[in-house]
């Protein structure tokens, strides 16, 4: 590695322990124990997906973890989750080093309990206003994640975020996500201000996935703009937009919407339950297309980056080629 980019990277890879700043995106069903030390293994810095595992099973895949890495690696809590705080518990039983907080807007007393055991808490910030806010609530550094990443995303692209919130704010190390396929993206945003970036598409085609041999295969065949949004039916009922591939699954998510404004318009559902139902959509297709390998019906969650990746890879190499492509202008 150039001294130039050891210099960018710096800040972000001495706030996570790691050789490289490169967070693992939390990625419900893949982002295990397998998955998340490999990552670790090869200098980055794995994130276990936390999404609806209880606290024991939590417990037990920290554990697997650490049997498979002795480097440092994060849980990803979703603030809805209703054992949030035994959740916490556990990361701080079991001496996590990194949490990231997702979902919504983490509660004060969420990241006071987590920082004051020694905790460093990661929290993502969809615009400068609300980074401004999560920064004087107390998180340690945040991650700005554009529209081109896969699952749940928001509305701004990852270059208008960066330009939006990387000149502004330099009190925290901030992660740039969404889109991220090439070294020379994260060399381009560490020289804006980032201090590293997160992947989580880039690993679904590593060796150490567990994701179904159906689900790489759609991975590597598809294309940047096959990887589409879910659409909205009805501003009653807000829907997060999820980037995956466009399929019959996404078909059953409007009749599914359909269905649930039908209860609810019959007054068979409440309003939460109804919104619940629909969310509750995705956790399901995307086990059946990520470990059950139906990538017919199922949700085959996926960045536009998708269209970057070309064959199946080991961790290490695609770490090391990720840091040679961010490397190559500053040694030519």
């Amino acid at each position: 590695m150039s001294e130039r980019l050891r210099l960018l990277s710096k800040r972000g890879s001495e706030f996570l322990g790691v050789d490289h700043p490169i967070l693992g995106g939390a990625m419900s069903w893949l982002s295990e124990s397998r998955l998340v030390s490999a990552i670790s293994n090869a200098g980055g810095f794995g994130v276990i997906a936390c999404g609806s595992l209880n606290p024991s099973d939590l417990e037990k895949e920290i554990e697997k973890t650490k049997k498979l890495t002795e480097h440092p690696f994060g849980v990803n809590l979703i603030t809805m989750h209703p054992q949030l705080s035994d959740l916490i518990d556990c990361c701080i039983k079991q001496n996590i080093s990194h949490v990231v907080l997702a979902g919504s807007i983490p509660s004060a007393s969420s990241i006071f309990r987590l920082k004051t055991a020694g905790v460093k808490v990661i929290g993502f910030a969809p615009a400068l206003s609300l980074a401004k806010r999560l920064i004087k609530s107390g998180l340690d550094a945040l991650v700005i994640e554009g529209i081109e990443a896969g699952g749940h995303v928001g509305p701004v692209s990852t270059n208008v975020l960066a330009q939006e919130i990387l000149p502004n704010i330099n009190e925290v190390p901030i992660f740039v996500a969404g889109g991220i396929g090439r070294g020379e993206a994260m060399s381009f945003y560490l020289e804006m201000g980032a201090s590293g970036v997160q992947m989580g598409t880039r690993f679904v085609c590593a060796h150490e996935c567990i994701a179904h041999k159906n689900f790489k295969k759609a991975f590597l065949k598809a294309n940047s703009r096959d990887a589409i949004l879910s659409t909205q039916l009805d501003d009653r009922f807000p829907v997060i937009p999820v980037r995956s591939l466009k399929n019959k699954g996404t078909k059953l998510f409007l009749k599914r919407q359909q269905e649930v404004i039908k209860d609810f318009d019959n007054g068979k559902k409440t309003m939460p339950e109804a919104q619940l139902d629909i969310e509750h959509f995705w956790a399901g297709a995307l086990k059946k297309a990520a470990i059950e390998g139906d990538i017919d019906t199922g949700s085959v969650m996926a960045g536009q980056s998708i269209g970057l990746i070309k064959k199946e890879q080991s961790l290490s190499e695609i770490i090391n080629e990720f840091i040679v492509q961010a490397d190559f202008k500053y040694n030519n």
